[in-house]
C-alpha cells in the first residue's frame, strides 16, 4: 500500500497559499485509483482546513509538525509532545526580551470542534498587527489576551514573526535548549522578516508519519516537502520528493527534485509517477 504525505506551504500549495485547480483534479484522480494520501503540515488544524477547503482528505491529518493527529472520520484528535509550562515560559521570556510578541497556540480538547485558541500579549510591531488582521482573522481561531490563558492549557506550539536578524538570534538560542526545537523561514510579508514556530523537541512530522504508517498498514511511504520541518519524515520515507523551490538540505535528502510548487510540481510528478 502506497501512503502519500503532503506538506502544504511551499509544496502542495501555490504562492497564493491555495490548492490549484490542476492539483485538485490530480488529487481526485488519486482517489479514483484508491491511492492513499493525506497532509503533514506545520499549520494548525483550523488554519490548514481553511486552505484545504472541500478537498476530501479522508485519512488522518498531521498538524502542528506532528503534535496533533486528527481523524476526520470520527473527529478524533490525538495530541502528543505538547509544550509544558516551563518550556512555554522559556519561549515567552525569550520573545518578550527581544521585543517580539509570542502567539501561544492551544487546543481546547473539551469542545466538539477542538477549538484553536491563540493567546498573546499586545502586538508591538505593525507586522504582528497584520498577522492578526490578515491571517488569524481568516481562520476559526479565537484570539485572547495572554492573561486569559488557563492553567495547564494544551499548548501545541508558540509562533512569532519579526525582524529577520532578531528572529535568527532567537532561533539559535531556543534550539540550544535541549527540550525545544524551532523552525524558521522567510516571511511572505516582505524581505527582512522571518517567521518562527517553536515546539517540544520530540514533536516531529516523522514521528506522526510513523504512527500512521503502522495504523494504516502502509508498505511504501511517499513524502513531499520543502523545509526543515520535513526532514524528519524524509528520513523515514521510502520515497521523498522536494520541489525545486525547497531548501538545499531538503533537496540533498530527497530521492529526487521535482517541479516548483507554484507550477503544480507535485501534481505533475504524481500524474507521471502513477500514470494518472
Amino acid at each position: 500500500m502506497d501512503l502519500i504525505f503532503f506538506d502544504l506551504d511551499g509544496t502542495l500549495l501555490n504562492k497564493s497559499s491555495e490548492i490549484s485547480d490542476y492539483t485538485r483534479e490530480t488529487l481526485a484522480l488519486l482517489n479514483e485509483r484508491d491511492i492513499a494520501y493525506t497532509v503533514a503540515t506545520g499549520r494548525t488544524m483550523h488554519s490548514a482546513q481553511h486552505v484545504i477547503g472541500q478537498q476530501p482528505f479522508v485519512l488522518p491529518h498531521i498538524y502542528n509538525n506532528g503534535v496533533a493527529i486528527w481523524d476526520p472520520t470520527g473527529n478524533a484528535l490525538t495530541l502528543e509532545n505538547l509544550l509544558d509550562d516551563n518550556e512555554a515560559a522559556t519561549i515567552i521570556e525569550c520573545a518578550t526580551r527581544n521585543g517580539i510578541t509570542p502567539f501561544i497556540n492551544t487546543v481546547d480538547v473539551n469542545t466538539q470542534h477542538h477549538d484553536h485558541i491563540i493567546f498573546h500579549h499586545a502586538p508591538q510591531h505593525e507586522i504582528e498587527k497584520n498577522l492578526i488582521n490578515k491571517y488569524f482573522s481568516k481562520t476559526k481561531a479565537a484570539l485572547l489576551p495572554v492573561d486569559h490563558m488557563p492553567a495547564q492549557a494544551h499548548i501545541t506550539n508558540i509562533s512569532m514573526i519579526g525582524d529577520g536578524d532578531v528572529i535568527r538570534g532567537m532561533w539559535n538560542e531556543l534550539n540550544a535548549n535541549e527540550g525545544l526545537i524551532a523552525y524558521s523561514g522567510p516571511a511572505i510579508e516582505g524581505d527582512g522578516y522571518r517567521w518562527m514556530d517553536v515546539h517540544h523537541k520530540l514533536a516531529s512530522k516523522g514521528s506522526a508519519v510513523e504512527i500512521l504508517k503502522q495504523q494504516l498498514g502502509a508498505t511504501n511511504v511517499i513524502c513531499f516537502g520543502d523545509s526543515d520541518n520535513d526532514m524528519s519524515m524524509f528520513s523515514i520515507a521510502d520515497e521523498a520528493y522536494a520541489p525545486s523551490n525547497a531548501k538545499a538540505p531538503i533537496k540533498e535528502a530527497a530521492s529526487s527534485i521535482i517541479g516548483h510548487h507554484h507550477e503544480d510540481g507535485v501534481a505533475r510528478f504524481l500524474r507521471e509517477r502513477f500514470s494518472l
